[in-house]
C-alpha cells in the first residue's frame, strides 16, 4: 500500500503505520488531534514530504525562500492576529457577493472539451485574486508557480523532479515579497498596516495562495466529473438547494483534501494504538461511506478560511454548467490523477455533446 494512493477501504486498523508515518483515519481520533494543537503540533503541516535535496535547497536559499510559522504550520499566540486579519477578507458578506461573479466566469467557460481545462482551472484563481483586492495577477504565471509548489511540498519527487520545480518555487515566494514592498493589493497593504514583516507576509500568502484555489480547482475537477457519473443527478443540480447538498457529499467521501498532518509532543494513545513522541500522523480528512460527517476543511483554530468560498464555487459552477449544458456527457478514457500525500484530484474531465 502507498502512502500517496491509498484508500480508507485498504486500511486494516483505525491507527496504521505506514511508510514511516501512522495514518489516522477514525473521524473522533481525527477530530480529536485537529483540535488539540498543544498535544498534535501544527509545525509540520507544510514541510516537504520529500527530503529536499541539497541542490535544490541551495537554490532555495539563493531565492531567499522560508516559510515562517503564521497559519497552517503556527502553533504559537501569533496565530490568532494572523488569522483574524486573513479572515476579514473572507466574511460571510465578502464571499456571498461574489456569486455574480463567480457566475459570469462559468458561463464564459461553458463549450469546453476539457472541464478542468476550460473552467476548473483558473476560475478559483480569479476569484480569490478578486477577493484579495490582488489586481494585474498574470493567471497562468500565479497557476504554474502554484501547481508547482504544490508538487513540491507534497508530491514524491526525485531530485531531478525537484531541480525542475524549485525555480517556480522560489520565483513565487520573491514575486510575493515584491507585492509586499510595493503595498500592491488590499491584502498585502494590510498586512503591512498590522506590522507583518515581509518575511511573514510571503509566508502567510505563498500557502494562501496556494490553498485557497489550487484546493478549490480540485474540487470542481472531482465534482463536475462525479456530477457527470450520474445522469438522473446532473439533470437535479439547477433545482434549489440540489447543488449545495451533493457538494457536501463531495467533500465528505471524495475530498480533494484527502489528509493533513500533525506532530505528537508526547506519547498519545489513538484508538488504543499507543503512539509515541515526535510521531508524525497522516490525518485522513474524509468520511466513511456510512457516515454524514467530515473533517474536509479540518477543525479547530485551524478550520480552512476560505471553506464557504469553496462551497459556494462549487455549488454555482455545478447549478451554472448543468443548468446551460444539459445534455453534457463525459468522454474518453479514465483521466491521469493527481496523486499527491495530501491532494487528488482528476487532472481533466473530458465531455462530449
Amino acid at each position: 500500500m502507498d502512502l500517496f494512493t491509498f484508500t480508507r477501504a485498504e486500511l486494516t486498523s483505525p491507527v496504521q503505520f505506514l511508510d514511516g508515518r501512522w495514518v489516522v483515519s477514525a473521524y473522533d481520533d481525527v477530530r480529536a488531534v485537529l483540535a488539540d494543537p498543544v498535544t498534535f503540533l501544527p509545525d509540520n503541516a507544510l514541510t516537504a514530504v520529500t527530503p529536499v535535496a541539497p541542490a535544490a535547497l541551495r537554490a532555495l536559499v539563493r531565492a531567499r525562500f522560508s516559510l515562517p510559522p503564521t497559519l497552517a504550520n503556527n502553533g504559537s499566540p501569533s496565530h490568532a492576529r494572523l488569522r483574524k486579519l486573513v479572515a476579514s477578507f473572507f466574511t460571510p458578506a465578502r464571499v456571498a457577493a461574489a456569486e455574480p461573479r463567480i457566475r459570469s466566469l462559468v458561463l464564459e467557460r461553458l463549450g469546453g472539451s476539457d472541464l478542468v481545462r476550460s473552467l476548473a482551472w483558473d476560475l478559483p484563481a480569479i476569484v480569490l485574486m478578486d477577493l484579495l483586492g490582488c489586481r494585474n495577477v498574470d493567471i497562468p504565471t500565479l497557476k504554474r508557480w502554484s501547481s508547482a509548489s504544490l508538487e513540491f511540498f507534497w508530491g514524491d519527487l526525485s531530485r531531478e523532479r525537484q531541480m525542475e520545480l524549485v525555480d517556480d518555487v522560489g520565483e513565487f515566494h520573491q514575486w510575493l515579497v515584491k507585492r509586499y514592498d510595493a503595498r500592491d493589493g488590499e491584502l498585502f497593504c494590510a498586512l503591512a498596516d498590522a506590522g507583518v514583516s515581509a518575511e511573514d507576509s510571503a509566508g502567510l500568502c505563498y500557502f494562501l495562495l496556494i490553498a485557497g484555489q489550487e484546493t478549490t480547482t480540485q474540487l470542481l475537477s472531482t465534482a463536475l466529473r462525479r456530477a457527470l457519473q450520474d445522469r438522473a443527478l446532473w439533470a437535479r443540480l439547477p433545482l434549489p438547494g440540489v447543488a449545495e447538498a451533493f457538494v457536501e457529499d463531495v467533500l465528505r467521501t471524495e475530498t480533494p483534501v484527502v489528509t493533513w498532518r500533525r506532530l505528537t509532543a508526547r506519547e498519545v494513545v489513538l484508538s488504543g494504538v499507543r503512539v509515541p513522541a515526535g510521531a508524525e500522523l497522516v490525518l485522513l480528512l474524509s468520511g466513511e461511506e456510512t457516515d454524514p460527517r467530515h473533517l474536509a476543511f479540518g477543525y479547530g483554530r485551524h478550520f480552512c478560511l476560505g471553506a464557504g468560498l469553496a462551497r459556494l464555487e462549487a455549488a454555482v459552477t455545478l447549478r451554472t454548467v448543468a443548468e446551460h449544458e444539459p445534455s453534457l456527457e463525459l468522454a474518453g478514457p479514465e483521466p491521469e490523477w493527481l496523486h499527491l500525500l495530501s491532494f487528488r484530484a482528476p487532472k481533466s474531465v473530458a465531455v462530449s455533446r
